[in-house]
């Protein structure tokens, strides 16, 4: 019996994305391209977010150097505690294999604690919510900085219909050119972000030479007494926060750019970040005792004859911060499928860049989810207060798997460990104790976090318990059953070639509802069976296959191993599959198609896809049965089997069979006797 595996790269989709990962691991490399190239596609949304985080801290208070230096004190302690050590020298090390993000850390570590998709679904869910409102808060702070331009004070106003109508159009040309991917524009994200980041450095340090004493800020002294004696001074943590809610894109960007790249790139960001920070401050203590309304420190500390341009560049800026949010999106999805936490959607692949993704139903939904924030909130400083409560809750999610991940996969002890988590524990508890206020005005956003948690929750538990009860059966039974049918020339040949997908991770096993497909419901004679089975690796680009030949050129098992950043093409790959072997002469199976060239393989395939209905059948408990329920009606909307894994309707037949759980045995039928 011949059972030997397979390397070579799969299909030409999957030579495309293996040579874009070797290419993207040379990229990762530290050069100064791929500095630049990190700084377009990393720091968008932590990069802009100078533009509204000192106008959600001073928010019509009065100027005190007390608010001021503890402001600036509390912003760079929270960039070096939670983004500098938290994810740029910690969590950027927890790489499944030069991938980052959630999802990935829970591929990680979910073999060791079993409960662990809980926060993982929760912190994606989350990561989802913030990109709903992180591209209309962004765009909104630039554009409103308009109404700073000398005769444009009462055309620009915040909340008006020209300014929310502004937000509205651009926010939806990005979501509107998502589907043509990012490689034409691409490019010039990096220089954009370039140049970005010296303005504020340039900008910041102009204001910081006029009051060098601002330096002072960077004491955790003024932060503690911010903090402590300021009046409500803890609640300012809720604003304070918005300086690192694009923490999490570092690591969710991770296979991009590669850790060196990042940690390098970040030292010069965090200096134009702190700078700016430092000269919006600067440029307040000229203002002491003052009580500013509608006023935006980032915009008022420009020199008024360069204040256009500021506002181009800013608006820039948060493009490309949109664009870097909405892909992460998608990413989030894509993997959130392969690790069956999500309905199987249509993913498109615009180019041939690596990671490189389009999800129509999710880039819809986003696209709504971002118009509704602006249409709701119309102002940034509405926005304001709702932004951040569902970032922290991803970042508590991810310093509960960091956890495990350290104790699990890195095999660290218990006494650091506990240190490390302690203190992030503190720090993030901290800002979603702040942050909790919020929920009053985020309840859109919270409810959308919720859906999205409410659908992987189900589909997650719904396909365990079906997988649960899934009858498996002895294939060795059934391989001269097998062997029969195909032999038996009274029967119509009904293929070639008939192929059925398995979730048997046994060779030795298959479903029961397969083999009465074959056997029993309408007997399938074929030349051939093969059994497709797809493994999800921990990889994220694994890309190999293996085939057992069952019984010699009869009976054949084919297992894809795929990562779970890899769409399955089963057409594509399967034909490639059968072409290797007949153009190896390893099974003698392709006598007949002599006539044709091999390097044009053309074969008699027919793929069975089984789709199952809930039966009424069913007994469950309550629980399993609302589960069962809320997952089949998800299941409707879902995209069916047949298009996910890439196959053809010319060549697919889709049979439809009752799923039948748990049955009632006790049927109270009696039969009667008529005299």
């Amino acid at each position: 019996m011949l059972s030997y595996p397979k390397k070579h790269k799969l299909c030409s989709q999957f030579i495309i994305c293996f040579m874009a990962h070797t290419n993207g691991r040379q990229a990762q490399k530290l050069s100064v391209a791929g500095l630049i190239v990190t700084l377009g596609i990393i720091y968008g949304d932590i990069g802009t977010s100078p533009l509204y985080v000192f106008k959600s801290i001073i928010n019509n208070r009065v100027i005190t150097e007390q608010l001021v230096y503890g402001a600036i004190s509390c912003v760079f302690w929270t960039l070096t505690l939670q983004t500098t050590f938290k994810y740029v020298f910690l969590t950027l090390r927890a790489d499944n294999r030069g991938e980052g993000g959630i999802f990935s850390l829970y591929a990680l570590i979910n073999r060791y604690v079993k409960w662990i998709y809980v926060p993982a679904i929760i912190g994606a869910a989350m990561l989802l919510a913030d990109g709903m409102i992180t591209p209309p808060i962004s765009v909104a702070s630039a554009i409103e900085g308009l109404g700073g331009v000398k005769g444009l004070e009462k055309v620009f106003v915040p909340g008006n219909n020209l300014t929310v109508g502004i937000v509205v159009a651009i926010i939806s040309v990005i979501f509107f050119f998502q589907r043509f991917g990012t490689k034409i524009i691409g490019f010039a994200f990096g220089p954009v972000m370039l140049i970005w980041f010296s303005m504020l450095f340039i900008l910041g340090f102009i204001q910081v030479v006029d009051h060098v004493q601002i330096f002072k800020s960077l004491n955790p002294y003024y932060a503690y007494d911010l903090l402590v004696n300021y009046p409500k001074g803890f609640w300012l943590l809720g604003a304070v926060f918005l300086c690192t809610t694009g923490a999490e894109a570092l690591y969710s960007d991770l296979g991009h750019c590669g850790r060196q790249n990042i940690q390098v790139s970040w030292m010069f960001v965090k200096i134009a970040l702190v700078m700016s920070y430092m000269g919006q401050g600067a440029w307040l203590m000229q203002h002491l005792g003052e009580s500013p309304s509608n006023m935006n420190p980032f915009f008022e500390m420009m020199p008024h004859w360069f204040l256009i341009v500021g506002i181009a560049i800013a608006t820039l800026a948060t493009i490309i911060a949109s664009q870097a949010l909405i892909s992460g999106s998608f990413t989030l999805i894509n993997e959130a499928i392969s690790l069956n936490f999500w309905p199987r959607v249509t993913v498109k692949f615009p180019t041939d860049q690596k990671g490189q993704i389009y999800i129509p139903s999710l880039n819809f939904l986003l696209w709504v989810g971002c118009i509704t924030m602006i249409l709701f909130f119309r102002k940034v400083e509405h926005m304001e207060a709702a932004y951040g409560f569902s970032i922290i809750i991803t970042m508590i999610s991810t310093t509960i798997l960091m956890n495990f991940y350290l104790l699990n996969v890195r095999r660290w002890g218990h006494l650091p460990v506990a240190i490390i988590i302690g203190i992030f524990s503190v720090v993030e508890i901290s800002f979603f104790v702040a942050n909790a206020v919020k929920i009053k005005e985020a309840y859109i956003t919270f409810v959308f976090s919720l859906s999205m948690i409410f659908v992987m929750m189900i589909w997650h538990r719904a396909r365990k318990i079906a997988n649960r009860y899934l009858d498996f059966v002895k294939l060795k039974d059934y391989l001269e059953p097998l062997v029969d049918l195909s032999a038996d020339k009274d029967m119509p040949k009904y293929a070639t070639h008939l192929v059925y997908l398995t979730k048997a991770n046994n060779h030795r096993e298959i479903e029961h509802r397969i083999i009465d497909s074959i056997l029993n419901r309408k007997p399938k004679r074929a030349d051939i069976y093969w059994f497709i089975h797809i493994d999800r690796t921990d990889s994220p680009y694994g890309m190999e296959y293996s085939i057992r030949e069952l019984v010699d050129d009869k009976v054949m098992r084919v297992d894809f191993k795929l990562g779970f950043r890899i769409q399955p093409r089963i057409n594509i790959c399967f034909k490639k599959v059968m072409q290797e072997l007949n153009e190896s002469h390893e099974l003698g199976i392709y006598s007949k198609y002599e006539s044709l060239k091999s390097k044009d393989f053309h074969t008699d395939i027919t793929y069975v896809i089984i789709e199952s209905f809930f039966s009424i059948e069913n007994e469950l408990s309550i629980r399993e049965d609302f589960i069962m329920d809320a997952y089949f009606n998800i299941k409707q909307l879902a995209q069916s089997d047949q298009k996910a894994f890439g196959l053809d309707n010319d060549m697919t037949v889709v049979e439809h069979v009752p799923l039948i759980i748990k049955a009632n045995q006790n049927s109270p039928l009696k039969r009667i006797y008529e005299s």
